[in-house]
C-alpha cells in the first residue's frame, strides 16, 4: 500500500451546510479539513494548523472575507493560497478577490470537479489521490 500525503485544507465557511457538505468531499479525497465559521476563529486556525490551503467564502459574520484576505497577506501565512468560493457576483468581485491575494475564484454553487482541480492545482504539497 502506498503512503499517502495528507494535505490540511483551512476552510473559512459560515454556512453549515456547506461546511458539511465540504467536509464529505474532502474527506473522501484524502484531504484533512479543518473548519471556521468566522474571521477570528480563522487567524487562530491558520496559526494552529499551518494550512496548505486555505478555501475562503467572502459573505462572513463580522469581518468579511475580502478583509480577512488581507490579514492572510502578512506573515507567514500569506505563503499559503487561497481559494475564493463565493456567492457573490463574480465579474464584480474575482478581479478584487485576485487582486487582494487570492490565487483563484470560484463561484457558488461549484462543481466538485473543478473545485478538487483547483486544489491540486494550488496545494502546497502534492495531493495523495
Amino acid at each position: 500500500m502506498l503512503a499517502t500525503v495528507t494535505n490540511t485544507i483551512l476552510v473559512v465557511e459560515d454556512d453549515a451546510d456547506t461546511r458539511l457538505g465540504l467536509r464529505v468531499l474532502l474527506k473522501a479525497h484524502y484531504y484533512e479539513p479543518v473548519f471556521a465559521a468566522n474571521a477570528a476563529d480563522a487567524l487562530t486556525l491558520a496559526i494552529e494548523h499551518d494550512p496548505d490551503l486555505i478555501l475562503l467564502d467572502l459573505g462572513l459574520p463580522g469581518i468579511d472575507g475580502f478583509q480577512l484576505l488581507e490579514h492572510f497577506g502578512h506573515g507567514y501565512v500569506s505563503m499559503v493560497p487561497v481559494i475564493v468560493i463565493s456567492g457573490r457576483e463574480r465579474r464584480k468581485n474575482k478581479d478584487r478577490a485576485l487582486h487582494a491575494g487570492a490565487v483563484n475564484y470560484l463561484q457558488k454553487p461549484w462543481n466538485d470537479d473543478e473545485l478538487l482541480e483547483l486544489i491540486d492545482r494550488h496545494s502546497a504539497r502534492p495531493s495523495a489521490a
